[in-house]
C-alpha cells in the first residue's frame, strides 16, 4: 500500500508545487513607447520604466497624460523626457497592490530602468499614501525599491503628484517647502506648480550623479 502511495504522493506534490510556480509568474506582456517632451535649452533627459497591471483600473490614456504633464512641469529644471517606455505587468493579483513585503518580490522580479513608475490599484501599507517615493536615503530596509514611485488609483492631481515624487527620487530628499505655490508643498495641488531655481539645481545635479538623469553633450544647466 505504502509503496504505491509514494509515488502518487510525489506527482502529486510536483503539481503542486507547478501550479504555485505558475501562479507567482510575473511578465511584461506589452511595451508602448511613451511621448518624448521636449525642452528647447534642455541640460538633461530623464529616460524612465512606466508601469501598469493588467487587470487594474488604471487606463492607458489616463497614465501617459498624467506622466506628460509631470514631465511638463520638470521642463522648468531643463529637463526632458525621452525614450520612456509604458510596460504593462501581468502578475497575480497581490502585486496589483503596493505593499512592502509584496513590491519587493515584484521588483526581484523584473529588470526595470531607474527611476521607475508604478501605477498600483491601492496600496496595503500602513500608513497608506496615494503616492510615494523611495530614493536612496529611505531605501536601507528595502533596497529594492529604490528609486522607484508608486501611485494609487485614484490619487488626487495626479501629474502633480507624480513630478512631486519624481523630484523626491531625484533630489534624494524627503523636503517638502512651505513657499506658496511650490511643486514640493506638502499637500500637492494644482496651484502647487513652481519650483525654485535651488530646487532645480538639487534635481539635475544629484539626479546625474546617482545616475537618474543623463547630461545631454554640450549643455549645461
Amino acid at each position: 500500500m505504502y509503496v504505491r502511495l509514494k509515488p502518487l504522493l510525489a506527482a502529486a506534490l510536483l503539481l503542486a508545487s507547478g501550479a504555485a510556480a505558475a501562479a507567482d509568474t510575473i511578465s511584461i506582456v506589452d511595451v508602448r513607447p511613451l511621448p518624448s517632451v521636449g525642452v528647447p535649452g534642455a541640460s538633461h533627459t530623464l529616460l524612465m520604466h512606466v508601469h501598469t497591471f493588467r487587470g487594474t483600473r488604471w487606463e492607458t490614456d489616463e497614465v501617459i497624460k498624467a506622466v506628460s504633464e509631470s514631465a511638463g512641469l520638470l521642463a522648468q529644471c531643463g529637463v526632458a523626457l525621452e525614450s520612456s517606455e509604458l510596460r504593462i505587468i501581468d502578475s497575480p493579483r497581490r502585486f496589483h497592490y503596493y505593499y512592502t513585503p509584496v513590491s519587493r518580490q515584484l521588483l526581484r522580479a523584473l529588470t526595470v530602468r531607474k527611476p521607475a513608475v508604478f501605477f498600483a490599484e491601492d496600496t496595503r501599507n500602513d500608513p497608506a499614501f496615494d503616492a510615494e517615493a523611495i530614493g536612496l536615503s529611505n531605501a536601507k530596509s528595502r533596497p529594492e525599491l529604490v528609486n522607484t514611485v508608486w501611485i494609487a488609483h485614484g490619487a488626487r492631481d495626479l501629474p502633480h503628484a507624480l513630478a512631486h515624487e519624481l523630484v523626491h527620487i531625484l533630489t534624494n530628499s524627503g523636503e517638502h517647502s512651505k513657499v506658496p505655490g511650490n511643486l514640493m508643498q506638502a499637500d500637492t495641488s494644482p496651484k502647487n506648480t513652481h519650483l525654485t531655481p535651488a530646487q532645480c539645481e538639487q534635481v539635475r545635479s544629484r539626479g546625474e550623479a546617482h545616475g537618474l538623469l543623463r547630461r545631454i553633450p554640450g549643455k549645461d544647466p
